[in-house]
């Protein structure tokens, strides 16, 4: 009976530390290595790999665009260095990745001529673009799950990413590449019109319903006005999410009552289990077709 008692506890106590990859913490070592993969005017573009030293098989890869206006940022951010590292434990790879801020001496506001804005972006697009080429053209060197890359960005990075999966057609990837899902933070789209069931993937939108700067649903970057040389029309989250729902396609939208810009980097640091959650069982273990919708209040959430 004594033995029994013991097996029954051994069984017990392994069962109950079981672990589940891609939601749980299983890999404690992370290795961040920087490369650099294109060149412009003697500037160097990178991007920040980080994956688990004791990893073996092919991970589902994120690739991070950062925020900034197209003129500041970082990609390598202490707040996304602890969120890229805990993904890592988790089995992700994850690519934090530089690109061209073409607004660096001229900013995004509704004096700056629409066209520069919609080049800024389409520049981002195109080194992002460049950066997942160069993963995958070296397969061998970063053995991730080609079937299972994600895009995340927050605010200008959130629009670059948007851009590359909803938008543009400007880009050096394969035809054939079907991005497994897009997390957008704070970001929005110049058009609706291109999101349909070829084009639709999971997607996960974070969105203050009071952004002063990228719209919740659809109007002006920062307010401009329709006479402003910088006037720029946008679909936030909300209207994706619509768009989204109308077509039976998987989305996640998380809405912040009167949250401003700020959840553009809030995400990182407060909805990790959210974030895990969309990828375990919207991208990675598809399970079945979810649209999830919340809507948090701020005052009734302890952040």
């Amino acid at each position: 009976m004594k033995y029994l008692m013991i097996f029954a506890f051994i069984l017990a106590t392994q069962y109950s530390s079981a672990k589940t990859q891609h939601i749980d913490r299983v890999f404690s070592e992370v290795s961040k290595t920087t490369f650099k993969f294109e060149t412009y005017n003697n500037e160097s573009l990178q991007f920040d790999y980080y994956v688990a030293k004791k990893s073996r098989e092919e991970a589902p890869l994120l690739v991070y665009a950062h925020g900034g206006g197209f003129s500041g940022g970082a990609r390598d951010d202490k707040n996304f260095v602890s969120f890229a590292t805990k993904l890592a434990q988790r089995g992700y790879a994850v690519a934090s990745v530089s690109y061209r801020l073409m607004m660096k001496d001229t900013g995004f506001g509704c004096d700056v001529e629409t066209s520069k804005k919609i080049a800024a972006i389409d520049s981002a697009t195109q080194d992002i673009s460049l950066a997942i080429k160069y993963i995958l053209k070296n397969q061998d060197k970063f053995h991730i799950n080609q079937n299972k890359i994600i895009l995340a960005g927050s605010s200008a990075g959130a629009e670059t990413v948007l851009n590359l999966v909803y938008v543009s057609d400007k880009h050096p990837l394969p035809s054939n590449l079907t991005f497994a899902g897009v997390i957008s933070m704070a970001g929005a789209i110049t058009t609706l019109d291109k999101i349909n069931h070829k084009t639709a993937i999971p997607t996960m939108l974070f969105h203050g319903t009071s952004d002063e700067t990228v719209p919740y649903n659809v109007g002006a970057h920062r307010h401009c006005s329709s006479t402003d040389t910088g006037y720029l029309l946008l679909c936030g989250s909300a209207a994706i999410a619509t768009k989204l729902k109308a077509l039976d396609a998987p989305y996640y939208l998380y809405s912040i009552k009167g949250g401003s810009h700020s959840w553009a980097s809030l995400p990182i640091t407060n909805c990790l289990n959210e974030i895990l959650d969309f990828l375990y069982y919207d991208v990675v273990h598809i399970e079945s077709l979810r649209q999830t919708e919340k809507l948090i209040d701020p005052k009734e959430r302890k952040n």
